[in-house]
């Protein structure tokens, strides 16, 4: 890298500030000055950590930090672009962000957030898009024992049902809490044995899904998801139950088309 690149990437280190918001703040300043503009791509993940020295899984939720802010939009399988009309406010997630909520907090809206996508994505995603959540699932098998790459993994696979909604304010609302939970995400995948039953967990997703069968999707990933949170130390004795509910409990979604 010459001297002027190198110094463009340059980041403003302070011990008081997690890495992330330091590199989002770079981005974000990178974006302003022009050098990214609105409609334009940003390098890859990895390009960037390279040119920041750091990791990829700190510019990867400095990334998502910018998306819950609206800055940055992600296209699945395109990468990270500057959204064409900034908003008016670069911080409507901070009440989010500003480290207010206790992690099971999030964790409990997380839970309440993705079982309702799995269960209206059971009804509004089309088979293509079931099979690709399929597909990042395979991934998230093959990563290995790489907490990063399990991570990275495991984000697309919730991100993707997420998405297969078709609900703005739930992805949106998710974008902004789930940057909040990564840290703690990947120190669970450093735990053995996490891995494969994550896998297997989301495989039984995915079967709900094929099947159409939204009350099985929501249950399947409230009990994926209550294994994580039984798991915070914060939880008391008697953790919150997600996974009993009566037979017709469940809502009856309508369809929406992939552009509503």
């Amino acid at each position: 890298m010459d001297t002027e690149r190198a110094r463009q990437f340059e980041l403003r280190l302070d011990a008081g500030r997690p890495l992330p918001e330091v590199i989002s703040d770079k981005i974000l300043e990178l974006v302003e000055a022009g050098t990214y503009k609105p409609g334009g791509r940003l390098p890859n993940e990895s390009e960037l950590a390279r040119n920041m020295r750091v990791a990829r899984s700190s510019v990867r939720t400095a990334l998502q930090r910018l998306e819950a802010q609206r800055v940055l939009e992600v296209k699945r399988g395109l990468g990270w672009y500057v959204r064409r009309v900034p908003p008016p406010d670069a911080q409507p997630a901070a009440a989010l962000l500003d480290g207010r909520y206790r992690i099971s907090d999030l964790f409990e809206l997380r839970i309440g957030l993705e079982g309702l996508a799995a269960s209206l994505a059971a009804v509004r995603a089309e088979d293509g898009e079931v099979e690709d959540i399929w597909k990042l699932n395979q991934q998230h098998q093959e990563a290995g024992d790489d907490p990063d790459e399990l991570l990275s993994t495991d984000e697309a696979f919730h991100e993707a049902i997420v998405r297969a909604s078709r609900n703005e304010l739930l992805i949106e609302t998710y974008q902004r809490i789930v940057v909040e939970l990564r840290e703690w995400r990947h120190q669970s995948f450093e735990v053995p044995g996490v891995a494969l039953r994550s896998a297997r967990e989301h495989g039984k997703v995915v079967r709900y899904l094929r099947n159409d069968d939204p009350g099985g999707a929501r249950a399947a990933m409230n009990s994926h998801l209550q294994r994580l949170y039984d798991a915070l130390p914060e939880i008391p004795e008697e953790p919150l139950d997600t996974t009993q509910s009566a037979p017709d409990a469940e809502p009856e979604w309508h369809s929406r088309d992939s552009s509503g």
